[in-house]
């Protein structure tokens, strides 16, 4: 069953997409992903690169969070891109009026000052994972480890673009394979997280139709045979 979505959940992805395009974080033509497909987009969150940038994709963040009912005590930052991403979250929400912890990881373990590989608060309570995008789950998966490992509990992931796209395993064999979900529904039925996405896959093609004659529109149809093809 298709979860129906509010007319202000629709409006917020829309603008959404439309930041993403205009800050240059969202682009069109030929680039091949992780699983080895050929996507006719593609989102890097790096591309975030100023202040004012980073400042309104968080804002876009904290609306959705606030407009999903999500509960939360605190929010991890998953090395990298989940570090300034989590933190400019917490920056946002403490504005709004909801100051909560923040946390992130290391890459390697620090043997000197005070040392480990989790820096910032203490994880506790239920903790929320902020990220840019999942491609298989197994960056959710390390970040799970490590808030259980800790004594906390993990209750959702909340990242900007959902690809709606199946995602991949390696077989015994060796061979890669599509698999019959998604990286967000495995985190949401197999781990049992909730997870916040500020815009879907079809919210770009949602977009994409309302730019008739103008210059982008021509991907509408590339972007729309991708995700006949990989789609969940």
């Amino acid at each position: 069953m298709v979860k129906a979505v509010a007319p202000a959940e629709q409006a917020l992805a829309q603008a959404f997409v439309k930041f993403c395009v205009e800050a240059g974080a969202l682009k069109f033509g030929e680039f091949k992903t992780k699983a080895g497909r050929l996507s006719p987009y593609f989102f890097n969150a790096g591309l975030f690169d100023d202040g004012a940038k980073l400042g309104r994709l968080a804002e876009f963040y904290a609306r959705a969070l606030i407009d999903s009912g999500i509960a939360f005590d605190m929010i991890f930052g998953p090395a990298y891109k989940g570090i300034p991403l989590g933190a400019a979250v917490a920056i946002e929400l403490a504005r709004l009026g909801r100051n909560v912890p923040f946390a992130y990881n290391r890459k390697e373990a620090k043997d000197h000052g005070e040392g480990g590989t989790l820096v910032g608060a203490p994880l506790r309570g239920r903790v929320l994972i902020v990220d840019d995008v999942m491609s298989a789950g197994t960056a959710a998966r390390e970040s799970i480890a490590l808030i259980r490992a800790a004594g906390a509990t993990p209750s959702a992931v909340a990242i900007a673009l959902d690809r709606q796209e199946k995602a991949t395993e390696v077989g015994t064999d060796g061979v890669v394979r599509d698999v019959d979900h998604s990286a967000v529904q495995y985190v949401q039925r197999q781990l049992g997280l909730q997870v916040c996405a500020i815009a879907r896959l079809e919210d770009l093609l949602q977009y994409l139709d309302g730019q008739a004659g103008g210059e982008i529109a021509i991907h509408r149809e590339r972007v729309l045979a991708y995700r006949e093809r990989y789609g969940v």
